[in-house]
């Protein structure tokens, strides 16, 4: 049943005109379900583990993790209407913390415009300006030494953030990253192969769909 379903989607890209690859990754993962299954699966994780959520927007990620694992999130999204969604919604749940700002390259500000889970930096419809905190800095005055997951989906601001946390080598003490690339640049794709390259320095890739999802996990000492 699942190759029929895969060949019938392969059909209907085709007959949509729209280009192939990128929907094939996209049909791909939601017939692996992975938003169920990958997204959320990390032998790895307990009770003791630090999450970051860049890009929380309504927190179903967040709770999901947590309702596996029941460790730390830290939820960080800008936005004034969904940080308060959060907010309210784990209001009772001292291990979810909700931060309002965006880690970034840099400190400063930005416009974020309004267009529910697409919201970007990237738009010519600025909504609101959000507060931008430089991710090394923020990584090291807050004495995080260990970060046992970090996802990312942050709406083509992520080419900026990587290559910082790579470059400071921040990288190195995040075990999971959890990666969402927009390919919304003209040189998104020459931007994610150079990321990926250096990615494949310290972590190993466990899965790519690609433009969709993909995770890399540190190497052991030993790998």
């Amino acid at each position: 049943m699942k190759i029929f379903l895969y060949k019938l989607g392969r059909f209907l890209i085709r007959l949509s005109g729209v280009p192939e690859k990128a929907n094939t990754a996209l049909l791909a993962w939601r017939l692996d379900d992975g938003d169920n299954t990958l997204r959320i699966t990390y032998d790895s994780l307990c009770k003791d583990s630090v999450i970051f959520d860049l890009g929380a927007f309504k927190g179903q990620w967040a709770s999901d993790i947590y309702s596996k694992y029941m460790c730390e999130i830290y939820c960080f999204e800008p936005s004034t209407k969904y940080n308060k969604f959060i907010t309210d919604r784990f209001k009772n749940n001292k291990k979810i913390k909700i931060i309002k700002l965006a880690l970034a390259d840099n400190n400063g500000m930005a416009g974020l415009s309004s267009n529910e889970d697409a919201s970007s930096l990237y738009s010519q419809e600025t909504c609101e300006q959000i507060k931008l905190v430089k991710a090394s800095e923020y990584i090291s005055e807050n004495e995080f030494t260990r970060i046992n997951l970090m996802k990312i989906n942050i709406e083509g601001a992520e080419y900026d953030l990587l290559e910082h946390l790579i470059e400071e080598g921040i990288v190195n003490i995040i075990e999971n990253l959890q990666i969402q690339f927009h390919n919304m640049f003209d040189d998104s794709r020459i931007r994610m192969k150079n990321i990926q390259s250096k990615l494949s320095k310290t972590h190993r890739l466990t899965y790519k769909y690609e433009f969709v999802w993909e995770n890399w996990e540190i190497k052991n000492s030993n790998q």
